[in-house]
C-alpha cells in the first residue's frame, strides 16, 4: 500500500502569531484557503467561527468543558502557544465506498491555560470541512475527573433548515427525518445533523473517533443555536476520565450540494489507522436468511410449530444461497432465549446452545460443503451484562462452527435496564465487542447500535450497522412503512455516519400477510437501493420463493458491495438522488437512482465511463405504468450499447427508481 505523507510543523509563540487577525483572534485556513475558522479568546472565554468562500457558516460559538469540583476549563482561559502543522497522505481502505482516501489538512494546536489548569484544543481544517477536539493533558492536580458538561456550541443563522430525528426517544435512532428551521427545533436531536444553509450549500454536524466518551446530541437554544448535549450516565454525570484524555472530534462537513457530503471522507480521516495487521479475512458479502419470513408472520423467532430457524428451513436457505452465489445465510432464533418477553428481559439468552430443532454441527458442515457460511445472530434484549459474561465463549463456539460473521441485536430503550445506547457506558461496551471480535476474526453487523463515527477505519471488522429506519418498518410500522422520500433523505443524513444495513431487495412489495403495510417503492427502486445505500454487507431480504423465476434477481446477483470509486451525479435532499459506483474487482460501473413520491425524468450523460471504451448498459427501470402504491412490480429490463459520450433518458415513476450495470466490453 503506497502512502504519500508530508508533515511540516511550525512552532509559533503567542508573540509571533503570523495568522492572527488581532491579539485575541487566530485565523485558520484549509490547505486550499477556501475554508477558514477563527478562534477568539476574549474575556477568558474561547469561541470559534467557520467560513466557506467568505460566507459565514457558523456564527461565534462557544468552546469549553465543565467538571464537578474545583477542576474547571470553561472560563479564565488564555491562549499561550500555537503549533501549526500540515499533513497530506493517501491511504487505502480494506473495503469501502472508495478504495483510496486522501487525508489532507492543516492542523492548529492551541495550548490554553487558566489560573490553575491546562487545556489543548486541536483544529483540523480540510478542504471540505472543519474538525476540533479537546485534550486534557497530564498535569499536576488533575487525575480522575467527572465531566458535567461540554460547552461546545454550533451557532447557525436563522432560516437555516435542519433534517433531524429526536434523541432520547425509546426508538433510539429509528425515526423518520423531519425538516424545520433550526430555530424551530423542539427536541434534542441526534447527529449527523444535516443543515441546508439559507445562503447556499449544506453542512453536516457530527463527530469522529467516539472513544471512551459520551455520544454528542444537539440541544436547541431556539434562536438558531445548537448546544452539545452529552448522553449522561444514570447519575447525570456525562463523562468520567483520567488525564491525559481526549474528546472525540466535533465535525462540520461542508458541501456546495448534497452530493458533496456523500463523498466527504473527513470523518474516516479523523480516526486512527487500522489496528488489524492482516485484514484478508474481512470480506464484504451479500447474504440471505431466516429473517423477513418472521416479519411476514410466516414463522417465529420462538420455538414451536412455526419456528423459523430449524435445520430443515436453514438448509433451504443454504441451498438457495449456494445456487445463486450468496456468501452467507443469516439464522435468527436459533438459540435459547427467544421464548417469552425477551425484549424486556434478555437474561435468558444463551449464545452457544441451539434449540433442539436447530443442529448447528450438521448445518455448519452442510453450509461449508455448499460453499456458504452461516451468519450467527446474537440478540441481547439489551442485557449486555449477560452477553459479556458469555461473549468470548460464544465467539469460540462460532469459530468452531466455521462462522466468521455475527449480527448482534440490542432491542430495548436501555442497556442493562439503565444505560442509553449512546452514553459512555454504551460506547465502551460496543468497542469492547468489536475488539474481541477482531481477536477471533469475526465481522460484525450491529443492530440497535451506537452510531458510526468512522471507527471502521481502525477496526474494519465493524462492517455495518442499523441505527435508522430500515426495511423492517415497511413490514409492521403503524404509519405504513418508510415513505417514498426515505431513500432520498437517509443517504444525506444517517448514511453520512457510515454503512447502513438497510436489508433491501423486497420483491413482494404488497406484503399479503401484512395488508395494512407495504414496501413503498417500485421494484426498480428496490434494486437501486443496493447502490444508493452503502453497506459492505447487503442482504437480499425477501423469501427465496419470491426471487425464483424473477429476472430482476440478476441485478442483485451482479451488484458488488465493495467499491473502487463513488460519484454523485445528481442530488437534492428529500427529492432525488443519483449515484454511480465502480466495482473494485472489475471495470464495471453501477448506477442507482431514486425519486420521492413525484414522477421525474432521469437524463444523464455517461461521462464517468472510460473515454473510448464500449459498455453494455443492463438497465432495470420502472415500467410505463409503474407506481409505488398502485403498481410497484412493473419493471422493464433491457440492454443497450453505450460509451462515455452517450446520454440516457428515462421516466421515473412516483416512488420509483433506476438501476443500471455498465459492463465494459473487453
Amino acid at each position: 500500500m503506497k502512502k504519500i505523507i508530508i508533515g511540516v510543523i511550525l512552532i509559533l509563540t503567542g508573540a509571533s502569531l503570523g495568522f492572527c487577525k488581532n491579539k485575541n483572534q487566530y485565523t485558520m485556513k484549509s490547505p486550499n484557503s477556501q475554508i477558514e475558522a477563527v478562534l477568539s479568546n476574549e474575556n477568558g472565554l474561547l469561541s470559534y467561527q467557520v467560513f466557506n468562500n467568505g460566507k459565514e457558516i457558523l456564527l461565534s460559538s462557544r468552546l469549553g468543558l465543565e467538571f464537578i469540583g474545583e477542576f474547571d476549563l470553561s472560563k479564565g482561559l488564555k491562549v499561550v502557544e500555537v503549533e501549526k502543522s500540515k499533513y497530506d497522505e493517501q491511504w487505502e481502505q480494506p473495503w469501502g465506498e472508495t478504495q483510496k482516501v486522501r487525508n489532507h489538512y492543516t492542523q492548529y494546536l492551541y495550548e490554553v491555560k487558566n489560573e490553575n489548569y491546562k487545556l489543548n484544543v486541536y483544529f483540523r481544517l480540510f478542504n471540505n470541512g472543519v474538525a476540533f477536539r479537546y485534550e486534557i493533558p497530564k498535569q499536576e492536580g488533575v487525575g480522575s475527573f467527572k465531566m458535567s458538561n461540554e460547552l461546545t456550541e454550533f451557532k447557525l443563522a436563522k432560516g437555516d433548515k435542519a433534517w433531524w430525528i429526536p434523541a432520547y426517544d425509546k426508538n433510539s435512532y429509528e425515526h423518520l427525518y423531519k425538516k424545520t428551521s433550526v430555530e424551530q427545533l423542539v427536541d434534542t436531536v441526534h447527529t449527523p445533523l444535516t443543515v441546508e444553509l439559507k445562503n447556499g450549500g449544506l453542512v453536516s454536524i457530527h463527530e469522529a473517533n467516539l472513544t471512551n466518551y459520551a455520544s454528542m446530541c444537539l440541544a436547541p437554544d431556539h434562536q438558531g443555536g445548537l448546544e452539545c448535549d452529552l448522553a449522561p450516565w444514570p447519575n447525570g454525570i456525562k463523562v468520567v476520565g483520567k488525564a491525559p484524555f481526549k474528546s472525540p472530534w466535533r465535525t462540520i462537513q461542508i458541501g456546495e450540494n448534497a452530493g458533496d457530503l456523500v463523498t466527504n471522507y473527513m470523518i474516516l480521516n479523523l480516526n486512527p489507522p487500522c489496528k488489524i495487521k492482516d485484514t484478508s479475512w474481512i470480506k464484504p458479502a451479500k447474504y440471505v436468511g431466516v429473517w423477513w419470513e418472521m416479519h411476514m408472520k410466516k414463522s417465529t423467532w420462538k420455538q414451536g410449530e412455526k419456528h423459523g430457524a430449524t435445520t430443515e428451513n436453514v438448509k433451504r436457505y443454504i441451498d438457495f444461497a449456494s445456487k445463486y452465489g450468496f456468501a452467507g445465510v443469516l439464522a435468527e432464533g436459533w438459540n435459547y432465549g427467544w421464548d417469552g418477553a425477551w425484549y424486556k428481559d434478555g437474561s435468558n439468552f444463551i449464545f452457544d446452545k441451539p434449540v433442539p430443532d436447530f443442529d448447528m454441527t450438521e448445518l455448519s458442515k452442510y453450509a461449508k460443503d455448499k460453499g456458504v457460511q452461516i451468519i450467527s445472530h446474537h440478540e441481547t434484549g439489551g442485557d449486555v451484562a449477560n452477553y459479556e459474561d458469555q461473549v468470548e465463549k460464544a465467539f469460540q463456539y462460532c469459530r468452531s462452527n466455521n462462522i466468521d460473521a455475527i449480527k448482534t441485536g440490542h432491542v430495548g430503550q436501555y442497556l442493562n435496564g439503565k444505560h442509553t445506547h449512546y452514553g459512555q457506558f454504551a460506547v465502551n461496551y460496543y468497542r469492547r465487542i468489536v475488539k474481541l471480535a477482531a481477536k477471533y476474526q469475526i465481522c460484525l453487523d450491529v443492530h440497535e447500535p451506537i452510531k458510526d463515527t468512522g471507527i471502521r477505519r481502525t477496526w474494519p471488522n465493524m462492517m455495518t450497522r442499523e441505527g435508522a429506519r430500515g426495511m423492517e418498518f415497511d413490514a409492521w410500522s403503524k404509519d405504513g412503512g418508510n415513505p417514498p422520500e426515505h431513500l432520498t433523505v437517509v443517504p444525506f443524513t444517517r448514511c453520512l455516519a457510515g454503512p447502513f444495513d438497510f436489508t433491501p431487495g423486497i420483491f413482494e412489495m404488497t406484503l399479503p400477510t401484512r395488508p395494512k403495510n407495504q414496501s413503498n417503492m417500485t421494484l426498480a427502486k428496490q434494486l437501486a437501493t443496493y447502490i444508493l445505500i452503502y453497506s459492505p454487507m447487503h442482504m437480499a431480504a425477501d423469501l427465496p420463493e419470491n426471487y425464483e423465476g424473477n429476472p430482476a434477481l440478476q441485478f442483485i446477483l451482479d451488484v458488488p458491495v465493495d467499491w473502487a470509486d463513488t460519484k454523485v451525479l445528481d442530488a437534492k435532499l428529500g427529492d432525488r438522488y443519483t449515484v454511480v459506483r465502480k466495482d473494485r474487482n472489475s471495470e464495471d460501473w453501477y448506477l442507482g437512482c431514486a425519486t420521492d413520491e413525484e414522477k421525474r425524468t432521469f437524463s444523464q450523460k455517461l461521462s464517468f465511463l472510460d473515454a473510448g471504451a464500449k459498455y453494455v448498459a443492463e438497465v432495470y427501470r420502472d415500467g410505463a405504468d409503474a407506481h409505488w402504491k398502485e403498481n410497484p412490480k412493473a419493471i422493464t429490463i433491457e440492454k443497450i450499447d453505450v460509451t462515455s459520450k452517450s446520454t440516457l433518458k428515462y421516466d421515473l415513476a412516483a416512488g420509483g427508481g433506476l438501476a443500471i450495470r455498465f459492463k465494459k466490453v473487453q
